[in-house]
Formats: structure tokens, C-alpha cells, sequence
């Protein structure tokens, strides 16, 4: 509709300043012809807009004309208060902003749209946590988000998953993640895109020197090259199963990063079957937590590992459970 085409003229000259007639025939998908036209409408209407010619020209409002007007619809209003990434404003120390633009941008609402978005905000409640995921330790992420605003390189002392000695690396950063309520620090090193998890870095400097990065390059592509990574990652084994029926959701739910396709049901009886993609045969291990009700058909190497850390388990508890270790009740 041309109303909603010229209010969004007049929010974006309001905020981007002086932009390029063809920029703004972009972004809303019409020719330049019609960007004119809806200029000479807003200048009837007595907004101050004006038209410059020539190389560095385009379309602005005059200096220091504001609106109070929106341009929210009932649905937009609502979706601002549906707060998705809670967690991800107190990491950054934005909890107390959050709230403040929230009061404005509720004071700027139309007054019909307001009853909705206070009730979306007491109705809709996101938590980003996963279930039984245990309680995770704050991670101050305020060195790794000045890094990447100030676009300055890196100097990271970050320590790998199973190791205890942190390594050092000088990154080019591009920006941060959550994903899950876990951070992330995407960046390059040695011009090869790579993640940080935020919890294993033990110490953050900002160098001197100006950040690198490759032209072209965004955080949402490299996200997205490097999270497809992660989750097609090819296991180097397969392990067969079968899981008893009811505990067959969970099983999906717990490993469904390393299942390939879907479990299949094993004829008309209680069990189904299962192929799962991981990095080693003592992944098994991680099974044994289903008891009888999983059983691994192959390969054979881990149907060994399981025997062997049952045998274990089996020997530290003894077979009336008074092991050793045990204490009195």
C-alpha cells in the first residue's frame, strides 16, 4: 500500500540520514519513478524532505526534523516484547537498556496496540536453557564484545575440550553468538574461520593492532559454513541399536545430533532399531545410562566397551551393593 511505502520512506531517511534514490527504490521493490512520486506526496503532506542531484546526492529529511510516529502494526508490537535471547542481554550487561527501550518504545505505541504488547510480555515467556542441562557458570563476555565493536584483533588464551593447558592464539574476530544459551566468538585465525566457545576462554587482550577480515565476509555466513560443520560432521563409526519403545523418545531427544534417519520399529514388537554416527567405538559408553532397555548390535568392538564398563560398574558397587565404598546407613 502506497501509506505504508511512504511511512517507511520517512523511517528510514529518519534513521539512515541521506539515502540514494535507487537504495530506497531497492529496498522497497519499486522503481525510482515512484520514489519521486511518494517524495512529492510527503512534501505535500509538509514533511521537509528534499532531493539532491549528483554523485553524492539523495533524499533527506531537513536537520533536526523528527516523528514520533512508529510505523508499528498490532503483530510488530507484540513480537518486541516476546523477549526470545533473555540470557544474551544480561551477558552483554544490557539488561537494564533492554527494559528502558521497552518503556519507550511502549510509551510510542498507538494506544490500541498497547494492551496487547503489555499482555504478550506477562503471557509469553522463552527460556533458551535445555532441559536437564545442569546449571551453567556466567560467562563474561564483555572482552570479547568490545573486540568485536572495536574491530581490533584478538589475543586469546583459550583451552580445548578435554584439555587443561590453554593455548594461545591472535584471532581476527567477526562477532559473537549464543546458541542455546552457550556463547560463541566467530573469528579467523590465520584467515581460517573457526569457533570459540566463550566458557573456555581463560583470558582475552585487545592488541593494537586493526582487525582483518576478508571482504565480503559476515558473521551470518561464516555462522552458518561453520555450524553446518558441526552438525554434518561425518562420524568414523556407525553403531547399531535397538531401543525399547518407551524409551525411545528420549533416546531421539538425547541423540539426535549423531542419529542417522529415523529410528525404525522392529516388526510388530516392543523395540525399534537405530543407526548413530559418532567419533569412536567408546562413545558407546554413553548408552549404558538406558540399561535393558538399549541394547548396541554392532559393531562388536562396542558391544566389548559396554561389557567392559558394565563389568566395571558391576565390581566398584559388588552384587548385594556393599562395595568397598560403601557407607553405613
Amino acid at each position: 500500500m502506497k501509506s505504508d511505502r511512504l511511512l517507511s520512506i520517512l523511517l528510514l531517511l529518519q534513521t539512515r540520514g541521506r539515502v540514494p534514490a535507487g537504495e530506497l527504490a531497492e529496498r522497497l521493490e519499486v522503481s525510482v519513478r515512484t520514489i519521486y512520486r511518494d517524495i512529492e506526496a510527503l512534501s505535500a503532506a509538509g514533511v521537509p524532505v528534499y532531493a539532491e542531484r549528483g554523485r553524492h546526492g539523495g533524499i533527506a529529511l531537513l536537520p533536526g526534523f523528527r516523528t514520533d510516529v512508529t510505523g508499528l502494526t498490532a503483530d510488530e508490537a507484540r513480537a518486541l516484547f516476546v523477549l526470545a535471547a533473555q540470557g544474551a542481554h544480561a551477558a552483554l550487561g544490557l539488561d537494564a537498556a533492554l527494559g528502558s527501550a521497552l518503556r519507550k518504545v511502549m510509551a510510542a505505541l498507538p494506544e490500541p496496540h498497547r494492551p496487547a504488547a503489555e499482555l504478550t510480555s506477562r503471557r509469553i515467556l522463552v527460556d533458551p536453557v535445555r532441559w536437564m542441562s545442569g546449571p551453567r557458570p556466567v560467562v563474561d563476555v564483555a572482552e570479547l564484545h568490545d573486540a568485536v565493536f572495536a574491530d581490533r584483533r584478538l589475543r586469546l588464551d583459550y583451552r580445548h575440550s578435554g584439555t587443561r593447558t590453554p593455548r594461545a592464539y591472535t584471532v581476527d574476530p567477526y562477532g559473537l553468538v549464543v546458541k542455546a544459551g552457550v556463547w560463541y566468538l566467530v573469528a579467523d585465525r590465520d584467515g581460517v574461520p573457526q569457533l570459540f566457545r566463550a566458557d573456555r576462554v581463560r583470558r582475552a587482550v585487545l592488541t593494537d593492532d586493526a582487525v582483518v577480515r576478508r571482504p565480503g565476509v559476515e558473521l551470518a555466513q561464516l555462522w552458518d559454513a561453520l555450524r553446518k560443520q558441526v552438525e554434518e560432521r561425518p562420524g568414523g563409526v556407525r553403531l547399531r541399536v535397538r531401543v525399547h519403545r518407551s524409551r525411545l523418545d528420549l533416546f531421539a531427544r538425547l541423540h539426535a545430533g549423531a542419529l542417522i534417519g529415523e529410528p525404525r520399529p522392529e516388526g510388530e514388537g516392543e523395540w525399534a532399531r537405530a543407526e548413530l554416527a559418532v567419533d569412536s567405538v567408546e562413545w558407546a559408553r554413553s548408552l549404558l545410562s538406558f540399561g535393558p532397555n538399549l541394547e548396541v548390535l554392532s559393531p562388536p568392538e562396542a558391544r566389548t566397551v559396554l561389557a567392559r564398563h558394565a563389568a566395571a560398574v558391576v565390581a566398584l558397587y559388588g552384587e548385594a551393593g556393599h562395595g568397598p565404598g560403601a557407607e553405613g546407613g
